[in-house]
């Protein structure tokens, strides 16, 4: 497994979030994303926090990986918080930090917008961890089929969302070995001034489109070579079918979004 970023990769696993129907996980995820901004209280943040580390635990993927995978949303996540406590100035003083005053609610609102930023990312990812980008087309391309009668291009868009997760962490591994290549080089990303580093950006930046439109170009030879038509009459190998566990998976996602609800302040 490739630690450098776990959004766009999908882990091969045995699971029961693996084994749930793609169009659950997109549901329960849609709607996580909007309930996280409803919570307000440490009950309803609590509630958030134990069904996110619970569906962590429930796809045996170690959480060890998952923690390094997001590396570089930790940045933002402590930069957010940081913003938060310095900008803030609500509530009581709680201490000062070089004559610097923090107050009470600063802590709060830094706490709370962290871990809602945190909950949103570890969420979302388990979509793409634990779901093939095939299945996701198939799903999205499902929950969409109403727009089909307006003559919407559904099948076309979904392909386009798999085809974007899939190359996600396909582009961060070409661009860690460009830059390591670059690097052994003399090139430096990381010192001097900021009008230096931009400019030592650009041999990275070069080669890496280079690269992308030509992995795009072999990619769309390879679907013409093989008849690809778009979505209209196409048949499909595995037909998406709603299960027992996916009812019970909806069922608990509503006792908690009615939990969220009940424990805001």
């Amino acid at each position: 497994m490739n630690n450098s970023m776990v959004i766009g990769q999908y882990v091969p696993g045995d699971s029961v979030v693996h084994h749930l129907d793609p169009r659950t996980k997109i549901s329960v995820i849609f709607f996580f994303v909007i309930i996280v901004f409803f919570a307000n209280s440490m009950l309803s943040y609590g509630l958030l926090t134990v069904f996110s580390l619970g569906a962590v635990f429930m796809t045996k993927i170690p959480f060890s990986y998952i923690a390094k995978g997001l590396k570089p949303i930790w940045f933002i996540i402590i930069f957010t918080f940081l913003l938060h406590v310095f900008m803030t100035k609500e509530g009581e003083v709680v201490f000062e930090l070089f004559s610097y005053p923090i107050y009470s609610g600063a802590l709060v609102q830094g706490v709370s917008i962290s871990l809602r930023f945190f909950l949103l990312i570890l969420v979302t990812s388990l979509l793409t961890l634990t779901t093939t980008p095939i299945a996701i087309t198939d799903a999205v391309e499902d929950m969409l089929h109403v727009l089909k009668k307006v003559r919407f291009p559904v099948h076309e868009l979904a392909l386009m969302m798999s085809i974007s997760l899939r190359f996600i962490p396909t582009l961060m591994q070409e661009a860690e070995k460009i830059s390591k290549a670059q690097a052994s080089r003399g090139v430096d990303f990381r010192t001097g001034p900021l009008k230096e580093r931009i400019q030592a950006i650009v041999p990275l930046l070069v080669p890496l489109f280079v690269s992308a439109f030509k992995r795009a170009e072999e990619l769309a030879m390879a679907m013409e070579a093989r008849g690809y038509q778009g979505g209209e009459g196409r048949t499909k190998l595995r037909e998406l079918k709603l299960e027992k566990k996916d009812y019970v998976t909806l069922c608990v996602f509503a006792f908690v979004l009615i939990g969220v609800f009940i424990t805001r302040n």
